[in-house]
Formats: structure tokens, sequence, C-alpha cells
């Protein structure tokens, strides 16, 4: 009886892992059109979307997702693939703010102030990517991240009738963790999409790109003015800003 009941659990669990495994693969096929990791071949479009993650881990050490997407904003920024940077991240806390972390960076790199937009509300890539379109007005553009972030989020913007590309940046050599986790998000993904239709945490008044820049640089660039940021940030303590997502 025991024995009959370990087989079947057993079989429900290697049948759920193929199932998983699959869906796994079929977001990857449906999303490959889009994805290149060329930058002579990507094409140009006005705004490059680039996907927050923590710069630091909690040891300390330099989160290498986050240095290879801010290179690579980097190199398609100065190559001219792409004109605007649109820094969407975490800002949950006082302490750990992904969008002006990221804009720091960019800015020390050469990157015009007045050529980056900042999203604080993209706690998930499901908010970012659709808060591009709904309050940015950004139907078309690129999206900058690790290849398996890239067709997730690029899953999302296919279902959401969003037109989008990826530029697939480098990934750190030990990642077999993160990808595993990956496949769980992935489902995730999909049942927000398809079971539990979600829309973001927070959308908004349209902020388009143009009118953004129409506004004085003080008012652009303050953290302190909530231009796309419809929440109260919670002060937490310092210790706190390192736990961040290592890739989101």
């Amino acid at each position: 009886m025991w024995k009959r009941l370990i087989i079947i659990l057993f079989t429900i669990i290697g049948l759920l892992m193929l199932a998983a495994s699959a869906l796994d693969r079929w977001i990857s096929w449906k999303t490959a059109l889009y994805v290149y990791e060329d930058l002579q071949t990507l094409p140009f479009r006005q705004v490059g979307l680039v996907l927050g993650t923590a710069k630091y881990y909690r040891s300390g050490v330099i989160n290498q997702y986050y240095s290879y997407r801010i290179q690579s904003a980097i190199n398609a920024y100065k190559s001219g693939k792409v004109q605007y940077l649109l820094l969407s991240g975490d800002n949950a806390q006082q302490s750990y703010n992904e969008p002006i972390t990221m804009r720091r960076d960019l800015i020390a790199a050469g990157v015009a102030p007045e050529n980056i937009i900042l999203d604080y509300a993209g706690f998930r890539t499901l908010d970012s990517i659709v808060r591009t379109r709904q309050v940015f007005d950004i139907d078309d553009f690129i999206i900058i991240t690790q290849r398996f972030h890239c067709e997730r989020a690029l899953f999302i913007a296919l279902y959401r009738g969003i037109e989008a590309q990826c530029y697939a940046v480098p990934s750190p050599k030990d990642m077999m963790t993160v990808r595993a986790r990956e496949i769980f998000a992935r489902l995730v993904a999909l049942s927000d999409l398809y079971i539990f239709k979600r829309e973001p945490r927070f959308l908004g008044p349209r902020l388009p790109i143009v009118a953004i820049h129409t506004m004085s640089k003080d008012l652009q660039n303050s953290p302190a003015v909530s231009l796309n940021q419809p929440i109260s940030i919670e002060k937490k303590p310092e210790k706190e800003q390192n736990k961040g997502k290592s890739y989101r």
C-alpha cells in the first residue's frame, strides 16, 4: 500500500517537473526572435529599459548581474542604439534604491543626466514592462538584462501586446542556482498572466518620456519629488541596503 503511494507521489512530482521544464523551454522558444546578443545587430530604439537589481550581495561583494547590465546599458547608449535609458527598479525602502544607484553609475560613466529617466515602482519584471507603456508611453523599446531574464520579460511584453526587443547581456559563469530559480519565476509569471491577470502594483498618471524632458532638471532628478513613485517610502535601517535580489 505505502509502496504504491510512494510510486504515485514520485510519478506526480516527475510529471510536474517535466511540465515546468517544458513551459520553461516554450518561453525561450517563443521569444528567441526578439533577443539580440550582438550589439552591432541590435536595432535602434528610442528607449532602453534597464531592469534593476541590487548592486551588492549581502556579503558586500559586487553583484555581477548588476555590473553586466550597467556596462551593457552604457555600451548601448554610447553606440547610439538607444537615446534614453529608463531605469526601473525597487525603491520600497529609503536605504535601498535601485534606480538612483544605477543612475549614479551611469552618470559617472558619461551618460548625460537628461537622458536618464527613473521608474521607482519597478518592483517586479511585470511592473517594469507594463509601466513602460502605460506610464511612460513607450510601445517599442529595448530591454537590457541577462538572456534568461530577457526571455521572461519579452514573454510578458508579447502577452500584453507590447513591441519589445532585448539586448541579452553577459551572465556570471556560476548561475546554476539562479537558472533553477528562473524556472519557478516563469511559472509565477505564467500564473500572473493567464490565471490571476495581475496588473502592476502602481500605475499612476501618464508621464511620456518627451513630457518628462520638458521639466526642469531639478524636478526630474530629485527623488523627493515622486514623479513616478506613487508610494510612501518606508524607513529601514542602513544595514538593509544590500538585501535586494541578485537578479530579479
